[in-house]
């Protein structure tokens, strides 16, 4: 199996990038190329849903962009360590219905020595919102280079 750089040991710099990648993966959508990140055998608390390995990450993600559409995430490092990441993020989506919401949350992450991610445990809060109060309007795809963080959007 290929190493996903950044390994670890992290440093700020290469703990920044691998948040950096991990968002715009997340930002494509795309629930097959998302899981090459995490290992095989990969352990995810995600609110109260509980998964392991690849086949459950990709069912997990369908059937969530499935359910939250035109979704756009920012992600940004919080902490780092040797193994271990904490992020903080917020994301936009919307339902069938029409219905803005904003997902904030904190995600902690431990990496295997080919920087493939083993656990990720999520925590998450949806808070309603009107269409007019998104911040997130780049079309769908990774966040444009310069498009503010969450820590210039107040977030």
């Amino acid at each position: 199996m290929p190493a996903r750089p950044p390994l670890p040991p992290f440093t700020r710099d290469s703990a920044t990038e691998k948040v950096r990648l991990a968002e715009d993966g997340w930002n494509s959508r795309d629930p097959h190329k998302v899981s090459l990140a995490y290992s095989p055998d990969s352990r995810w608390r995600n609110r109260a849903e509980f998964l392991s390995g690849r086949e459950a990450i990709v069912a997990f993600l369908t059937r969530k962009w499935d359910r939250e559409l035109d979704y756009r995430l920012v992600k940004e490092l919080w902490a780092f360590g040797d193994d271990r990441i904490a992020v903080r993020f917020a994301y936009e989506w919307h339902d069938d219905s029409g219905n803005w919401f904003r997902s904030y949350g904190n995600e902690n992450w431990e990496f295997d020595g080919e920087g493939l991610m083993r656990v990720r445990i999520a925590s998450i809060n949806d808070l309603p919102i009107e269409e007019s109060e998104r911040k997130y309007r780049w079309p769908l795809g990774p966040r444009p280079d310069g498009h503010p963080r969450l820590s210039e959007l107040g977030l």
